[in-house]
């Protein structure tokens, strides 16, 4: 994926090369959620089974979490000077990942998929905080506080299926 093209203003004491570095870490990130907020979804439309309600209402409580960082994401983007790529086509482009691919399925089977897909997410954030770290303060704050979320919904997946 191409740097985004940055206007000439930034944050105060923000380079251009680092906000454009920045910006591009940030739209990364901003595929990644919308992908995740859609795939959870997803799973909370086709899950079926055991548990079905309590899993059904989890998932939705981790869209609405998940839908609150996109627009924070995209917030700071745009706060850089960068322009926020929220749709589909810009997402399907820049992803690296697979579709998700379970469709109607039992609480488990949807479960121990979305611990995978928050497995990737985590690990991916968890690189952008590292390489926003050192850079600018309130992008490594926002990372921050997400990975902190996004695990503790990971933890949530997890205590389901040990259950």
């Amino acid at each position: 994926m191409t740097a985004p093209e940055l206007p000439s203003e930034t944050v105060p004491g923000l380079s251009p090369q680092d906000a454009r570095a920045l910006a591009e870490l940030l739209q990364d990130r901003l595929h990644a959620l919308n992908d995740l907020q859609l795939t959870l979804k997803h799973a909370h439309w086709n899950v079926v089974g055991p548990h079905f309600v309590a899993v059904h209402e989890l998932l939705d409580a981790q869209v609405d979490g998940v839908r609150a960082m996109t627009d924070d994401v995209a917030e700071r983007l745009a706060t850089l000077g960068g322009i926020p790529q929220g749709t589909p086509g810009a997402l399907v482009a820049g992803r690296t990942w697979d579709d998700y691919a379970v469709g109607r399925a039992d609480t488990s089977t949807h479960l121990a998929a979305l611990d995978r897909v928050y497995g990737r997410v985590v690990e991916d954030l968890r690189k952008a905080v590292t390489t926003s770290a050192g850079i600018d303060p309130a992008t490594e704050d926002l990372l921050i506080g997400q990975l902190r979320d996004l695990e503790k919904f990971q933890w949530f997946i997890r205590a389901h299926l040990r259950a």
